[in-house]
C-alpha cells in the first residue's frame, strides 16, 4: 500500500477558491471587462518608468564578483541609509540612519521573517492590528508564531485602542507589529500613540516591528516622521523598494534596527547570522539600488497626483447619495468605504462584480470586525476609478 507524504500542520491551510474568487473568475472566464478598483500592482496601473535608467541599473560590471557581505552590500546599504536623510530628515529634524544598523533582504516577506526568527520561539506571540493586511497570517504560520489582534477603533479617525493592547498581553508575547500608515485604513500612528506604544512596550519588554512600506504616501501638506529615529526601545522598520519606487519585481528591501544602543547590538549580531544563512539577495539588484530608489522621486509624484485625484472624485460621487461614506484616510494607496449592512460584505463584493463587472474587496480580507465595509485601491486609473465607482453607487442605491 502506497503511503502519501505527510506535510506540516503549519501549512494546512485552506486552499480551495473561496466564492469570491470563484465569480470573479468566471466573469472573466467569460471574456468580459472588468473595472478593477483592487489593484496593487503599481507596474500596471499606467505609471511612467524611466526604463532606461533601471535597466542599465542591473548592468553594473561589479556584479561579476561575489562579495558576500551578510547585511548587504555597503553601497546599497548607504544608499538607503540617504534615502531616509533625504526624504524624511531636513535641516530642523536629520534623520541619521547607520548603514551599519541595516540589513538588506529581497521583500519585507523576508525581513519580516528575520525579525520573527529573532524574536520568537515556536509557539510565541506577535500582536497585530486588526484590520489590517492579510498576508500577516500566512507569515507567522511559517514561522511557527501566533498572531494576536488588537483593535483598531474608528471614531472620527483610526486609533489604537490601547486598553484593548494591555489585555492582550501574556508571557508569550514577544512584539508588536505596527503598520505605519496602515493597509488599509490609511491612518498614521501619532505622536501621542508612539509615547503610548514605547511606555508599553518598555513596561512589557517588547519589540517593536513597524512596516512603513507607504510611509511617503500622505496626503497631507507634511511627511510623517520615520520610526527608523525611534530610540526609546527595540525597534525594527521595514520598508523597499516595492511601494516607495513602485517596483515591486525588483526585490529590493531592508530592515532598520533602532532603539538603545546595547539591544540594538544584541540584535544586530543576531540578525547578521540570520542574513549570512540564506544571503538571499543577488549582486546586480544590489549595485541598482541607489538608482532604483532614485526613480521615487517621479513615482512619488504620479501615484499622489493618482490617488489625491481618485479621492476627490471618490468624494464628489459620495456628496451625491446619501447610502455610504469614505473613513478618514491620511496616506497610502487605498480608501475604505462604510456601506449599508444588508447583507455580507463578501455577498456584495460578488453582485458587484457579477451584475456591475466591478471588483472591489470586502472588508473581511482585511479582518474588519463586522460586515458593511468595502475597500478599493486608489492607484487605478483615473477613467476606470471613475466608472467602477458610479457602478457601485448605482448598486447600491438601487
Amino acid at each position: 500500500m502506497l503511503v502519501g507524504p505527510r506535510f506540516s500542520d503549519r501549512t494546512n491551510w485552506k486552499l480551495a477558491q473561496n466564492r469570491f474568487t470563484q465569480a470573479v473568475e468566471e466573469v472573466r472566464g467569460s471574456g468580459a471587462r472588468i473595472l478593477d478598483l483592487t489593484v496593487s500592482n503599481p507596474t500596471r496601473a499606467g505609471l511612467t518608468y524611466d526604463s532606461a535608467a533601471i535597466l542599465d541599473a542591473l548592468a553594473s560590471p561589479r556584479s561579476l564578483d561575489y562579495d558576500p557581505e551578510a547585511k548587504g552590500l555597503l553601497a546599497a546599504r548607504e544608499a538607503v541609509a540617504c534615502y531616509y536623510r533625504d526624504v524624511h530628515g531636513g535641516i530642523a529634524n536629520r534623520v541619521d540612519v547607520n548603514p551599519e544598523r541595516i540589513v538588506l533582504t529581497t521583500s519585507t516577506s523576508e525581513g519580516y521573517s528575520y525579525v520573527f526568527r529573532l524574536l520568537c520561539n515556536a509557539g510565541d506571540e506577535l500582536l497585530v492590528p486588526k484590520p489590517s493586511y492579510p498576508l500577516f497570517e500566512f507569515l507567522a504560520d511559517l514561522q511557527d508564531v501566533k498572531l494576536v489582534p488588537y483593535p483598531l477603533i474608528y471614531d472620527h479617525g483610526w486609533q489604537m485602542d490601547f486598553p484593548s493592547l494591555e489585555k492582550t498581553v501574556t508571557d508569550r508575547t514577544r512584539g508588536v507589529v505596527v503598520v505605519h500608515p496602515n493597509n488599509p485604513t490609511g491612518s498614521y500612528v501619532s505622536p501621542e500613540e508612539l509615547k503610548s506604544l514605547n511606555a508599553f512596550c518598555g513596561a512589557h519588554g517588547l519589540a517593536l516591528i513597524v512596516d512603513e512600506v507607504f510611509l511617503d504616501y500622505c496626503l497631507g501638506d507634511e511627511p510623517r516622521a520615520s520610526f527608523t529615529e525611534n530610540r526609546d526601545v527595540l525597534t525594527f522598520t521595514l520598508s523597499g523598494v516595492s511601494k516607495i519606487a513602485a517596483l515591486p519585481q525588483m526585490k529590493v528591501a531592508w530592515v532598520v534596527t533602532s532603539g538603545p544602543d546595547s539591544e540594538v547590538a544584541a540584535a544586530m549580531g543576531r540578525l547578521e547570522v540570520i542574513a549570512d544563512t540564506y544571503l538571499s539577495m543577488n549582486a546586480p539588484i544590489q549595485w541598482a539600488v541607489p538608482a532604483l530608489l532614485e526613480q521615487r522621486k517621479d513615482i512619488k509624484r504620479q501615484l499622489l497626483a493618482r490617488v489625491r485625484a481618485n479621492l476627490a472624485e471618490l468624494d464628489r460621487q459620495l456628496a451625491t447619495q446619501k447610502a455610504c461614506e469614505r473613513l478618514t484616510v491620511e496616506g497610502g494607496w487605498y480608501a475604505v468605504l462604510r456601506v449599508p449592512v444588508t447583507r455580507s460584505d463578501e455577498d456584495l463584493a460578488i453582485e458587484l462584480v457579477r451584475e456591475k463587472r466591478v471588483l472591489v474587496h470586502p472588508g473581511h480580507f482585511y479582518d474588519f470586525p463586522s460586515d458593511g465595509y468595502l475597500v478599493l485601491s486608489l492607484i487605478a486609473v483615473e477613467e476606470e476609478f471613475r466608472a467602477g465607482i458610479g457602478n457601485v453607487f448605482v448598486h447600491l442605491n438601487s
